[in-house]
């Protein structure tokens, strides 16, 4: 009975070794919780579009929006983990929605494999080009002498770039009164036509308005510069230390995915991140487009919802559902 037990298990574990040197043997589908247009939703098509050259398959990318990333996370937890059902998604689904939401329908741990990140965009402090608002010392004073006088825009209420803006305001002892809105494209408009003081939003979405003449980048909220934007000052340069807002995207599997098809699908993204075409495309808006192993992703994730969790502890930030 024993010697069948571990041919058995022999025969299993050889038959899940050949189905992942085969894999991928149909189209894949790449789940991204967010419309298309947005900066997750041109992460995963990039990326599919490279992986389907090196595969010969199909990488379909399936947009399922709404929920706050609820629905298209969720499903991808639910899916057969075969390595044929994958989630594209960003700092909000794993990084931020823990940290604010009192429920959330998913767990990193018990639900995912992070397989690599794919993109890593730093978020920026902006106004209108014609603002009297000229350096974060003005916004400092500002705020100094007339608290939450000044406001900022986000992508919504509990987003990261609403924690980073909260993040910012208390490194610099300031008090900002909050403006959301529904999406990026939204909170960056609303910068460049006057509605708010500041906006808290993505170099690659506010890139477009500074190009255009309708804004200017008062600061960058990470440490490092932007290698592409060397004029841009950071929040550490300009006396603001602590701050290191950049918003990740990357890759997810299904938990009891198998380990080689973990292996080769986290080998063949961070190939794919190399090519030309992705470096180019997040580079031209301040990004970069980068890959790791699984183990440096989960460690990215589970330091930055520690800060995350603290920010939204001090700010006082809860989302109801």
């Amino acid at each position: 009975m024993k010697k069948r037990l571990l041919a058995v298990l022999a025969m299993a574990v050889l038959s899940t070794s050949v189905a992942a040197q085969g894999y991928p043997e149909k189209s894949v589908r790449m789940l991204v919780p967010f419309a298309p247009g947005g900066v997750v939703d041109i992460a995963a098509r990039l990326v599919a579009e490279r992986l389907s050259d090196m595969w010969g398959q199909s990488v379909v990318v399936e947009n399922r929006p709404g929920g706050n990333g609820f629905i298209a996370t969720a499903a991808a937890a639910r899916a057969n983990p075969d390595g044929y059902t994958l989630l594209m998604a960003h700092t909000g689904e794993f990084a931020v929605n823990p940290a604010v939401f009192p429920n959330v329908p998913y767990d990193l741990d018990r639900d995912f494999v992070p397989v690599s990140l794919v993109s890593d965009t730093p978020l920026v402090l902006a106004t209108k080009i014609d603002s009297d608002l000229n350096s974060i010392q003005d916004v400092i004073d500002r705020s100094k002498k007339d608290p939450e006088s000044l406001t900022f825009s986000s992508p919504g209420t509990g987003s990261f770039n609403h924690l980073a803006g909260e993040w910012f305001a208390n490194a610099a002892g300031i008090k900002l009164m909050h403006i959301p809105y529904r999406g990026g494209s939204p909170a960056a408009g609303a910068v460049a036509s006057g509605e708010v003081n500041l906006g808290v939003v993505a170099a690659s979405s506010m890139d477009q308005f500074v190009q255009s003449g309708h804004v200017k980048i008062l600061a960058v909220m990470t440490k490092r510069k932007i290698p592409t934007r060397p004029q841009w000052q950071t929040l550490e340069e300009l006396g603001v230390p602590g701050v290191d807002a950049a918003n990740w995207v990357g890759l997810f599997a299904p938990k009891g995915t198998p380990p080689e098809v973990l292996e080769k699908l986290g080998k063949d993204v961070r190939e794919a991140v190399k090519s030309e075409k992705l470096q180019t495309a997040f580079n031209v808006g301040g990004g970069a487009a980068v890959g790791s192993t699984s183990e440096e992703f989960y460690e990215r994730i589970k330091r930055d919802l520690e800060v995350n969790r603290e920010i939204a502890k001090k700010a006082n930030v809860k989302v109801s559902q």
